[in-house]
């Protein structure tokens, strides 16, 4: 089970192909993973009237970030996979 104690950041990417092809490869070498996914179009709470002005003229490709976590333990096993296979 990855924790917020026992995570390492992987990778991090506004490409959903990218983010579910690391998954995969992880996935096929038995690597414990955790995605987390950030809007950033979504409201700031601490700021609530920050993004009310809407899209125009921005990257909607940016959308979204993808952070992915793997155990400490295993961050040179997954990083070593990725490198195998042409990523990262």
């Amino acid at each position: 089970m990855i924790t917020l104690l026992n995570r390492k950041q992987l990778l991090s990417t506004y490409q959903m192909e990218e983010q579910a092809n690391v998954r995969d490869i992880l996935s096929q070498n038995n690597v414990d993973y955790h995605v987390h996914v950030v809007n950033r179009k979504s409201p700031s709470p601490m700021d609530a009237g920050s993004r009310i002005t809407g899209t125009f003229g921005e990257n909607l490709s940016l959308g979204h970030e993808y952070i992915i976590y793997v155990k400490k333990t295993d961050y040179d096993k997954a990083m070593h996979i990725l490198k195998q296979s042409g990523r990262s």
